[in-house]
């Protein structure tokens, strides 16, 4: 498997021939990161908002995605996808945020997106489960800030954790939070399953 980060909450996951999309940023969005263009085979938005529900981006040619944008279990090309609902306030309106999980060659992945809180229900954490890799919001103004992104991220016991919609400021003060200040951005992430074992709460920092 491999991760690469292309800003805000917009990730390409590909495990050989597949290709999976999380948050697309929109060409239509009205922030300064503008996302890549190409086909995906799935493509995830956990909110309807410019900066995650660019499926255009990610459709290309003959290679339309299928595309999940809300709670439900869905399975495509052999993934079981399962969404949560939560609710969030981004520019103090509030949306529907859908958490996430999935797995790709026996690694499990569970995909916060645009988290404002860090209370999540005892029924939401069970769905959740622990999974080998969570992306956490921190910071961005609405989302959750650094402490609060850290702590329900231990929380919920990965053994990776990748922080997402960050800027300089957060993505310091949650290192800092996690005691692992001299972690260095990476370009991409190159996992297989027997590489998480024995990581507990580690950081891992793409950059964009």
């Amino acid at each position: 498997m491999i991760i690469t980060y292309l800003g805000k909450q917009f990730f390409k996951i590909s495990q050989g021939d597949l290709v999976v999309a999380v948050n697309p940023i929109s060409k239509d969005s009205k922030g300064d990161v503008k996302g890549s263009r190409f086909g995906s085979d799935i493509a995830l938005s956990t909110t309807n908002h410019l900066d995650y529900n660019g499926f255009d981006m990610v459709t290309h040619g003959d290679n339309v995605p299928f595309s999940v944008s809300g709670p439900g279990d869905y399975e495509i090309k052999g993934i079981f996808i399962k969404g949560v609902m939560t609710e969030t306030i981004l520019n103090e309106k509030k949306y529907i945020n859908t958490i996430y999980s999935l797995t790709i060659d026996n690694i499990s992945i569970c995909f916060l997106g645009c988290m404002s809180h860090n209370k999540i229900s005892t029924e939401t954490r069970g769905e959740i489960g622990s999974p080998d890799i969570l992306f956490v919001p921190i910071g961005n103004n609405d989302l959750l800030d650094p402490a609060e992104a850290y702590k329900l991220a231990v929380s919920l016991e990965p053994k990776i954790i990748i922080p997402m919609d960050y800027d300089e400021k957060t993505l310091k003060a949650f290192l800092k939070e996690g005691g692992q200040d001299k972690v260095a951005p990476i370009d991409k992430l190159t996992l297989k399953a027997k590489d998480i074992v024995g990581r507990e709460g580690e950081i891992v920092v793409l950059s964009s």
